[in-house]
């Protein structure tokens, strides 16, 4: 798989060259993204694809010096299951991701 920044994406490209994922990541302001929304192709589920991705959203927070909120259910759960990517994370004062 191939991973493509484009359009506020991050893009997951098979090895025919087809779109089969993506993570919506929109800017809230020069320095912050929110991921809203994670998608795999269903033939893909249940093979670790959708952490790959978000992996890649990591990095690319990273690499950028950019800032991730959460609004996706799959990405709060997945950053809750990967402490160790906590450091670009936005500040956190909310109920909802107090638990992070």
């Amino acid at each position: 798989m191939k991973y493509v920044y484009k359009n506020n994406e991050i893009q997951v490209i098979n090895e025919e060259g087809l779109k089969v994922g993506r993570a919506n990541i929109p800017f809230e302001d020069d320095e912050t993204i929110n991921v809203t929304s994670v998608f795999i192709d269903p033939s893909l589920r249940g093979g670790g694809e959708a952490s790959k991705l978000m992996n890649e959203v990591y990095d690319f927070a990273k690499e950028q010096g950019l800032r991730v909120i959460n609004t996706c259910p799959y990405a709060v759960a997945w950053f809750k299951r990967h402490k160790d990517k906590h450091d670009v994370l936005a500040i956190i004062d909310n109920e909802e991701t107090s638990d992070l």
